[in-house]
């Protein structure tokens, strides 16, 4: 009898731990997907772009309004030193000319910190402006902050702004292999079409 009892407790213990269990889970994925839900959308065509300070891979702050009069490519990327990041700086370093040429400036932003910035532009030889937005905010407030969970991510978006400080342009996912082509052609669309 004592073994009976004993063991139909077991069982209640278990399922207790069972419910709790998936009720915990169920409040953390509905957390996320709540989280997710309200995250920020990205500034539409025809908005001015919202406006930002952040520092850079130098060390120094750089703001959204010093580039004014010139096309800006904002691009948000993941992680430092990852495969499909470091593909698509190399890319923006190899146009780096045609950008100049085409009177624009590329910033890209992530939130790793100044100094990983730095480490990367050493070893991957960069030298166009990283901009490190460790607290999320400009991520965020250019709906491309993405929450993986344990940790959020910059997605890959891009955003070309006109020399007016409007958004022009909106790319979300890009494909890091041919993206700088792919803005390159933007940037000359634009100007033949009066922007």
């Amino acid at each position: 009898m004592t073994l009976v009892v004993a063991s139909i407790y077991q069982e209640d213990v278990m399922r207790l731990w069972i419910i709790v269990l998936l009720a915990v889970v169920g409040i953390g994925i509905a957390g996320i997907a709540a989280r997710n839900a309200f995250a920020a959308d990205p500034p539409q065509v025809g908005t001015q772009a919202p406006e930002f300070t952040l520092p850079t891979q130098e060390g120094n702050s750089v703001s959204l309004k010093d580039f004014h009069g010139k096309w800006v490519v904002l691009y948000f990327y993941p992680k430092d030193m990852t495969t499909g990041c470091t593909i698509e700086a190399h890319n923006f370093q190899h146009d780096q000319e045609q950008y100049t040429k085409r009177n624009a400036v590329v910033l890209g932003v992530s939130v790793d910190t100044p100094d990983s910035h730095k480490q990367f532009c050493t070893k991957e030889g960069l030298t166009f402006k990283l901009l490190a937005d460790s607290d999320h905010k400009v991520t965020g407030m250019y709906g491309s902050l993405k929450n993986y969970g344990v940790t959020e991510l910059a997605a890959r978006n891009t955003f070309i702004i006109d020399p007016a400080g409007k958004i022009v342009k909106v790319y979300t996912g890009v494909d890091p292999n041919k993206h700088s082509e792919e803005v390159l052609a933007a940037l000359d669309e634009l100007s033949k079409s009066g922007m």
